[in-house]
Parts: C-alpha cells; structure tokens; sequence
C-alpha cells in the first residue's frame, strides 16, 4: 500500500461561507438551526422508509399470509438493489432529467422521481394480493427496491454538496436520525397498522409517508458545486488522450463521460491501495454477512415460533431500534478513543456471536425475556458495527470521488450477503431454526480471518485519505 501517494484535493462540496456567518468553531449548537442540516432529517426519513417495506416487514406480510419460506428466502434478492447501485450511480452523478432538471436541478430531480416510484410502487403492493398473484407484489417490491436504492445515491450526493466540511457532522447526525425513525415506522408502524386493520392499509399509509419526502426536495435549494482544479485535470488528461485517439464528436465525448464517471474513480482506489485493495473488499464483502443472513430470517422466524405482531412490534422492532441507537453512540465514542482497528476486529467477532442467541431463543420457545435478550446482544453489536464501518469506509474514499467510491463499497457491502440470503428459506426449512442460526454464526469466519489480515497489511489507523490528510 502506498500511503504517502497525494491524491486529489476535494472542495467542501458546498457555498462558500458568507462573512456575516459565525466561524466555525462559534457555531456550536446553532449548527442545528441551519435549514439544510434540518432538511436533512426528513429526507434521512425519505431514504429510510422503503427499506424494511422491500425487506423485513415485507418477509413478516409474506410469512403471515402463509407464503412459503423457501420463496419468501428467494424473495429477499429484491433488496439486491442497494447493493448494486453502483453500476447506476454515475449516472445520477451526472446525467440531467428533461425538464425536471431544469426545474429543480441536477439533485433534487433525481430525488423527486425516485420518490415518485417508490411510492406507487408502495401503493401497487398495498392493493395487490400476495396470496393470488405473488409475482406482481414481486415486481413492484423491485421497483421500490431500484426507486429506493436511486434516491440514496442522490441523497447522498446532496449531504456532501449542500453544506460546507465543517457542517457535515450535524448533516450526517439529522440524516441518521431521520433515517432510524423511519425504520421504526416501516417496522413497528406497519406491524401493528397491519395487527388493526391489514397490510394493504399498512404499506398505502407507508406510501403517503412518502409525501414528506415530496415535500422537502421541493423545499431545499439545490446545492452549488464547485469542482477543484486536481479534479479538473485528471479529467482533461483523459479528454487529452482521446484526442489522439480515432474518437471524434459525440463518439469522444460519451467515451470521455465513462471513463471519467466509472473508470477512474476505481482506478484511483487500485493505485493506490496496491494489492492490499482485494483484501479490503474481501474484507467488505464478508464483514456483514451473518447480519444479514439472520435479518432476512428474522420475522418469519419470531411467527413461526409464536411471538404476535404486536411483541415483534415493541421488541424486535421499537426497542431494537433503541438498542442499535445505544450501540452506535458507544461505538462512535470508542472509535474515538481507541481508533477504527480494535473495534473493528471486535465487532467481527461479535456479530456472529450474537447468532447464537437466536439459536437458545429457538431451543427456549417464545419466551419474552428471551426475545429481549436476543435483541440487546444483537442490536448494540449491530450499532457498534454501523459505526465502526461507517468511519471505515469513509477512511478509504478519495475526496474526490467520494460519491461513487462509497457506493462501490456500500454495494460490496451487502452484495453477497444479500445474494446468499435467497438461500436462507431453503436452509432454514430443512435444518431447523437452532441449526439455522448455529450454520449462520459460521458464515462470520471469513471477516474474523482477513481483520487479522489488514491489522498486518492495511492497517484501518494508518490508512491516508486523499484530500483530508
């Protein structure tokens, strides 16, 4: 790995600082009263709410309704969305919508149209039956699958862009928020309006939550973007090369947008990483695996060994959302004080762990201090985990690339977890629950084996960020 190799420097990705503005470090809490960092929180709500709708609530509606495991196991693949929107992600980087664009600029238009599917497509499953026509609920799960994985790439795109370095803290802190409390509503909310009434009430409601998301794109101004002249460069050397090239007109041009939008933002992350770059997207690949292995079993699993809606609702869902929102608190503070690395490798070892306490969960029956239990172990590990790998991942970006180099990790990510995890009804129908979550503990080894790896050859504390350092 080569630590010292300077790399692109990275503009702010916002206005610049009006002089009437307090300084940064006077700023304090009013940071909170910034409308974009305020904005933040509803589009954090935005991006969060499609995702159990297409995940684990989705597999709790299909598991109450009777369907199969072995299909509802298949089905969790529509979520694969999130995990490829990297192949995606340059185009929403740069390509402009017909007229909305020019209404509402490059950002807000793509979030607006991602919204606009998601919610019909919340809709399309609210008044389609699982039971009589299973693969059109599919289909509008893919739709707002790809509607949902869009919109967080255009989200994402205007955190970074919208305000200047020093507010990125507090944008980042309203988002998740919004986010978590989001999931209590596609989770807690949807369970017991489904317990009420029924899940076509409970995923048209979802739907019109959507509005807020509506609402607030048009709202929110459009960031300014400034890109910085090492930026600039790297770009003209590629229009440079064509030009001594056979390519000529349009045939250039759209040569000149791939390789800028897809080629070189990954070349950049080789070259400099070196060989050590393969073993950290193993390691990336592998890090959450058993997570999502025992997520996309979750539900089905509390129903089938007698837990109500309503105990899913408040346990699993309501209070696991306060225990993964405890988990991540202590993992930011003891990623502070000890660094990325040790906690890290703690929390390798201690999501598949947390597994096991699923497997006494199903020996004990539906125990409500078992459930409980079960929850807190895997919850605060899951926070830790989202912590710790999210300061992670940021450590490996290029400031100049940040967009589409965290989407090619975030797609690595969940990719093939997600994949496997079409495979967990199969599994779980034919091994039993206690083996289920024992065989599922063993899926964590791999991240185990290559954490001890990168202490030795990439070492997470030691890794330069270009534009930062």
């Amino acid at each position: 790995m080569n630590d010292n190799q300077p790399g692109p420097q990275a503009s702010s990705g916002g206005a610049s600082q009006a002089p009437s503005q307090a300084p940064p470090e006077r700023e304090g809490l009013r940071v909170y009263l910034n409308p974009r960092v305020i904005g933040m929180l509803f589009l954090g709500f935005s991006a969060g709410l499609p995702l159990l709708l297409v995940g684990g609530t989705f597999s709790a509606w299909l598991r109450d309704l009777g369907v199969e495991l072995t299909a509802i196991g298949f089905l969790s693949w529509v979520g694969i969305a999130h995990s490829i929107k990297v192949l995606w992600a340059p185009l929403i980087d740069r390509a402009r919508i017909p007229l909305l664009s020019r209404w509402l600029g490059r950002r807000r238009s793509w979030m607006l149209l991602a919204q606009v599917v998601i919610a019909i497509a919340l809709l399309g499953m609210a008044f389609t039956d699982p039971r009589e026509n299973l693969g059109l609920v599919a289909l509008w799960a893919v739709l707002a699958a790809f509607g949902s994985a869009s919109q967080d790439v255009a989200i994402d795109a205007y955190r970074v862009e919208a305000e200047a370095k020093h507010r990125q803290g507090a944008m980042a802190a309203t988002y998740v928020t919004g986010y978590r409390v989001a999931i209590l509503a596609a989770g807690a909310g949807a369970l017991h309006l489904a317990s009420l009434d029924s899940w076509g009430t409970a995923y048209a409601a979802m739907a019109v939550l959507m509005g807020i998301g509506f609402i607030t794109t048009l709202v929110i101004a459009e960031p300014q973007v400034h890109i910085t002249q090492a930026t600039a460069l790297l770009e003209q050397r590629v229009n440079d090369y064509l030009a001594h090239t056979r390519h000529a007109g349009w045939r250039r041009d759209l040569t000149a947008w791939f390789i800028g939008a897809m080629v070189c933002p990954f070349a950049e992350f080789f070259q400099r990483y070196g060989k050590a770059a393969l073993l950290i997207l193993a390691f990336i690949a592998t890090f959450r695996i058993s997570d999502i292995f025992m997520g996309v079993m979750a539900n089905p699993f509390y129903l089938d060994l007698g837990f109500s809606k309503a105990q899913i609702a408040n346990i699993a869902a309501a209070f696991g959302l306060g225990m993964t929102l405890l988990g991540a608190g202590v993992g930011g503070l003891l990623v502070a004080r000890f660094g990325i690395a040790p906690i890290l490798l703690a929390t390798a070892f201690l999501a598949p762990i947390t597994n096991l306490a699923f497997a006494w969960l199903a020996y004990i029956g539906p125990q409500s201090y078992g459930l409980v239990v079960a929850i807190v172990a895997d919850n605060i590990t899951g926070g830790l985990a989202i912590s710790v790998f999210i300061a992670y991942l940021s450590s490996l970006t290029n400031t100049a690339y940040t967009a589409t180099q965290y989407a090619l990790f975030s797609s690595i990510m969940t990719l093939p977890g997600q994949f496997a995890a079409g495979f967990t009804g199969l599994l779980a129908a034919n091994v039993g629950w206690i083996s289920f979550f024992m065989l599922t503990a063993l899926t964590g080894l791999p991240a185990i084996v290559l954490a001890f790896l990168l202490l030795r050859l990439a070492h997470p504390d030691k890794l330069r960020r270009p534009g930062i350092d």
